[in-house]
């Protein structure tokens, strides 16, 4: 054979590289960490961990930072309730082509870059809120800010890639439930905020609104530069390097997308996830105005409580994703299932209970956070599930179900919460019995090889068949382009019933 060129045998010391990272925490065959330590800022899994809900965070806090404050800001711009509930639409609204843009950005750029560019793209819109002058543009502005929503596909994507599928589930759920803190954080935050720049303004407060939003926008703009630089897209490196070395398949936009719309298991997820993170989203713009003018408390009270909601975020999503993980171990994927089912299903039930306790501010601060609680541990259980649904289209997959979830918020704004017919609490009720019925979409959500809620699988399917045979062509798999996937398959095998596992699966079950 002829001597191998210089330029050849350097891109084969950079596959080398890659093939064989070296990692000082376990890792099982796809480099994926076995654990997760929320302790630990571990490079690549537990950095990318942290920078992952970090930027979460951050569109949450400036998605909901008008709430809070809104009492003011309607008064300086003279603004009605359908306008106030147009803008809440808005913010929510907007971002639901975001999301499914930004799953196909996952599968072809990686989530690195699809996180970072909507925080710094979004961070504009914070700042031009100190110009807004009318109804109009407070809701532009709502609507730009909203877009930061996406960074949740991102977030989820980057953890399903970079956890175990015994892990997957509270990694996840804690990614995103920290994340999804700052809906609480951003209740009792503004209005601290506000605060200080009542009396930085000399008591301007139509001004001080203004000048409080400088704070979310610079949280964007220092959050978007951190995860370009401090996280990595998979455990094996960044997605430039894995495509250039040939490590990593470079996919068709249109396939992952025909791939991922043509799964009826998605859809089903689309459905319910509307009614556990749609809720949240519905909640946390109503349920501080809903306080101050149901029980007369003042700006900064009506905050703090309304903050309770969101707080939940701390540990119910994980306490979801845990009970996933732990269902999953006892049941394989049919636990799983049933964990989502019975979480959402309380949801609605308690939904319906705080819409009745109208009267009581003790009950009804009460039922809100038995609610929260169940309404974070559905988003958890869900996003348990949603690693499994496909592997070629994860991107795609995310991208649509977490839109899903804010296409729910708009279905539950626009149905109860701006026309002035409907009491805030009866559209709380109302609201309730919506997530019940649409819950159910978990029973049809069946797996061959592992069955549904109420079926077992087949045991002479395999995982190989599922994520192989099905979204892989024999020319595609002649030539290995099917290999990563060879070895999620090997891993998954914990997903069937326990008397249908591996013997090693089975004993460690």
């Amino acid at each position: 054979h002829a001597p191998a060129s210089g330029t050849h045998l350097s891109k084969l010391s950079t596959m080398a590289a890659i093939v064989q990272p070296t990692f000082t925490i376990p890792v099982d065959s796809e480099n994926k960490a076995m654990s997760l330590n929320i302790f630990s800022f571990n490079f690549p899994h537990h950095a990318s961990f942290h920078m992952s809900w970090i930027g979460f965070f951050v569109s949450f806090v400036s998605t909901f930072a008008a709430a809070p404050m809104v009492a003011i800001i309607r008064e300086d711009l003279e603004l009605t309730k359908p306008n106030l509930g147009d803008a809440g639409l808005a913010a929510v609204t907007g971002t639901i082509i975001a999301r499914v843009i930004m799953g196909s950005v996952c599968d072809l750029v990686g989530p690195r870059y699809g996180l970072s560019i909507v925080l710094l793209l979004s961070a504009p819109f914070c700042f031009c809120m100190s110009y807004v002058t009318d109804a109009a543009g407070f809701l532009i502005c709502r609507l730009g800010i909203g877009l930061g929503f996406s960074t949740f596909v991102a977030c989820q994507f980057w953890m399903s890639c970079m956890f175990n599928g015994k892990c997957v589930g509270i990694a996840n759920a804690t990614a995103a439930g920290w994340g999804n803190l700052g809906g609480g954080v951003t209740q009792f935050l503004m209005p601290v905020i506000y605060k200080g720049m009542v009396a930085g303004t000399e008591g301007r407060i139509y001004t001080a609104w203004r000048w409080a939003y400088i704070v979310p926008g610079l949280m964007h703009t220092i959050a978007g530069v951190a995860v370009m630089f401090l996280g990595q897209d998979l455990p094996d490196g960044n997605y430039k390097l894995l495509h250039t070395s040939g490590q990593l398949e470079k996919k068709s936009a249109f396939q992952t997308q025909m791939l991922g719309c043509s799964n009826y298991r998605m859809w089903c997820m689309v459905a319910t996830y509307g009614f556990c993170f749609g809720v949240e989203l519905t909640m946390n713009n109503i349920v501080a105005s809903y306080l101050y003018d149901q029980f007369e408390l003042d700006l900064v009270t009506a905050g703090v409580l309304a903050s309770c909601y969101g707080l939940m975020n701390l540990f119910a999503r994980s306490l979801g994703g845990l009970a996933s993980d732990y269902a999953s171990v006892k049941f394989g994927m049919r636990g799983r299932l049933w964990t989502l089912w019975l979480c959402q299903t309380l949801e609605g039930v308690l939904c319906i209970m705080m819409g009745l306790s109208k009267d009581s501010l003790g009950i009804t601060i009460l039922t809100m956070v038995l609610f929260s609680i169940c309404v974070q541990a559905s988003e958890g259980a869900s996003y348990g599930i949603v690693p499994f649904l496909t592997r070629r289209s994860l991107g795609v997959v995310s991208g649509y179900i977490g839109a899903g979830g804010n296409a729910g918020a708009t279905v539950n704004m626009a149905l109860f919460f701006t026309s002035p017919d409907i009491k805030t609490y009866d559209g709380i009720m109302y609201m309730g019995f919506l997530i019940i019925g649409v819950t159910l979409l978990v029973i049809p959500i069946h797996f061959p090889m592992w069955g549904s809620m109420f079926f077992p699988g087949d045991p002479s399917q395999t995982e190989e068949s599922y994520y192989i045979d099905r979204e892989f062509s024999e020319e595609e798999i002649k030539e290995g382009l099917a290999v990563p996937v060879q070895k999620f398959c090997n891993n998954c095998r914990n997903e069937r019933a326990p008397q249908h596992r591996p013997v090693e699966e089975e004993s460690k079950a």
